[in-house]
């Protein structure tokens, strides 16, 4: 019986701390609320109603929309990032005719990649855009219901080859190490710089984090939504709960620093390499960073058998995986196909206009989801704000925006031998008295073809290097692209990249064949991003992420705009709250 009621509580608190905020923040109901309920006989990682609506059986192969498509879906998802390809293929897997309209010429928001080719060598480098650090991804291994990208590959079908790896490069102020999931256990980095003592609160702080994780573990992802139905959906995992304890439970919605502080850390090192990697995943330092995001990282770093995954073939590998899914149950992605305006009648999101064709209206039955951010659909007109409550707006409007990114892509020249002397991923900090935000501080080094020969010609290899979102837009909004200024300007705020590059690779300058850098401004413009931000930059003791719904019946959120938050799990969650809630 106390079991029973211990779970009944954290239930209780779960939908208190996930569901209020979500009526806070615009949830609105349609007149027949039961017909959005998932049936309580639903398996674990079957959230969505099976629609009766029978799916299309034209095959699309990315190609912008013409004539002979039709013109109305059950949903339309606008914006094809990792969070809105997710809530496609599962809409599309459960049977919803559907299309993903995407401005660009491919898939994969900031997780789609470029090939170049190089007429000196003949050959072709293949770069990827974006995030560079997975786990989780491998089918070779088995799954963690807390991996919403995972799940979804699973309940597609569709696997995404990885090569696995257990180390990465770290080059800090006190010296060059390996990260491994010995990282804090005696003979590893946090025994090294801090000794026995930073061992042992190394070890407090893992015990601390065990039911924290175990919390995140008893709730798939898969069955959280955004509105009423979360009661049903939710519900049928209470029984996971009875071992946990509620109180404890709680903290998953704190800031992960009071985590840290509660278990008696006070050594710097550690202090500094948790603030570092929140930093990496979230946008913000420890003090910002929900204590749910690092629960379900623990795990992935830091268990006995913790592998990193490199996708064959890059991210855009995981953007293909979606994409098949989508596609093999007869969903259509329109790529070059702009949307100019959500079409919203009688507060009721009703379809979509193109910039091709304005005057034709493409409806949704069901809805329309937003994979676009908070600030680009308040802002340029693409909605008429009209329709929702000036506070929603406003509240919108004013949400922070992280920071954006300096970008190097190279192609180089290197023997297989040499690259295997390398890791496939480097962490650079300067110094740690001036934070892991300041500017010009710290990088993230991927060169995925020390496990991935696929990426460019035999001989060669690629690498991307990037700021965790330190680069203002303020030194960049009044340049224009294609000017000498402009130019000049890419070299001077590259020049510190190139400098973290000869620490890894010293005649790196020598070796390179191809180079090019990325801006706030190449963000701002193949993103569609408002001011090449990361994302929105909540800080998890000042607030939270909505949850995808809207004042407007019809209109949902994906992304990193809203819960769970920033990264490509995080989106991949969203992706499945916005397809339960719609569903």
């Amino acid at each position: 019986k106390k079991l029973k009621l211990s779970s009944m509580v954290f239930f209780l608190s779960f939908l208190l701390l996930w569901g209020l905020p979500t009526l806070l923040n615009g949830l609105s109901f349609s007149p027949n609320t039961s017909s959005h309920l998932v049936p309580p006989t639903l398996q674990a990682y079957n959230p969505l109603r099976q629609s009766q609506i029978f799916a299309q059986t034209r095959e699309l192969d990315s190609a912008p929309l013409d004539e002979s498509i039709q013109h109305s879906f059950d949903a339309i998802v606008v914006g094809s990032g990792i969070g809105g390809l997710s809530c496609a293929a599962l809409l599309s897997h459960f049977g919803y005719s559907l299309a993903v309209f995407e401005s660009h010429s491919m898939p994969g928001g900031a997780a789609h990649g470029y090939s170049v080719y190089n007429k000196n060598i003949g050959g072709t480098f293949t770069f990827d855009t974006g995030p560079s650090f997975f786990s989780g991804l491998n089918s070779d291994f088995p799954a963690k219901s807390s991996n919403p990208l995972r799940s979804i590959l699973d309940i597609l079908g569709e696997e995404v080859k990885c090569a696995p790896y257990t180390t990465f490069g770290l080059k800090f102020p006190e010296g060059d190490f390996l990260h491994s999931p010995k990282f804090g256990l005696s003979g590893g980095v946090v025994d090294a710089v801090s000794g026995a003592r930073g061992v042992e609160q190394w070890r407090k702080l893992m015990k601390a984090m065990e039911p924290l994780a175990n919390a995140v573990d008893a709730m798939p992802t898969a069955a959280l939504r955004g509105d009423v139905g979360v009661a049903l959906t939710a519900g049928q995992f209470l029984p996971n709960f009875a071992k946990t304890n509620p109180l404890e439970n709680l903290k998953l919605t704190s800031p992960f620093s009071k985590i840290i502080d509660g278990s008696g850390v006070t050594d710097e090192f550690i202090k500094n390499w948790l603030d570092l990697l929140c930093f990496c995943l979230s946008g913000v330092p420890s003090d910002g960073t929900i204590t749910a995001e690092m629960a379900m990282m623990v795990g992935e770093f830091y268990d006995d058998d913790a592998i990193m995954d490199c996708p064959i073939g890059g991210a855009k590998s995981i953007v293909d995986a979606l994409v098949r899914g989508i596609e093999k149950n007869s969903g259509f992605i329109c790529c070059n196909s702009h949307v100019e305006e959500i079409c919203i009648e009688n507060g009721r999101a009703v379809g979509v206009r193109l910039k091709k064709n304005p005057e034709q209206l493409i409806s949704a039955k069901k809805g329309v989801i937003s994979n676009i951010s908070i600030w680009d659909l308040m802002n340029t007109g693409i909605v008429d704000t009209n329709h929702f409550p000036d506070r929603f707006v406003s509240n919108r409007k004013a949400t922070p925006e992280c920071p954006s990114f300096m970008h190097l892509h190279v192609g180089f020249e290197m023997a297989k031998h040499e690259l295997q002397k390398l890791q496939a991923h480097y962490i650079y900090i300067a110094d740690w008295v001036r934070g892991v935000s300041d500017d010009e501080n710290c990088a993230l080094v991927s060169i995925p073809s020390v496990h991935d020969d696929t990426l460019a010609p035999n001989g060669y290899a690629v690498l991307h290097i990037y700021t965790p979102a330190t680069e203002r837009f303020e030194r960049w909004e009044n340049v224009k692209r294609n000017t000498p200024e402009y130019k000049a300007l890419k070299e001077e705020r590259s020049e510190f990249l190139w400098n973290v590059l000869e620490s890894i690779i010293p005649d790196i300058r020598q070796r390179t064949i191809h180079s090019q850098v990325g801006t706030p401004l190449t963000h701002q413009r193949f993103l569609r991003r408002h001011k090449g931000t990361y994302g929105p930059a909540i800080y998890a003791s000042e607030g939270s992420f909505p949850f995808p719904t809207t004042p407007v019946e019809g209109l949902l959120l994906c992304g990193d705009s809203c819960f769970p938050g920033i990264g490509v799990p995080a989106v991949a969650g969203s992706g499945i709250t916005a397809a339960n809630s719609i569903s």
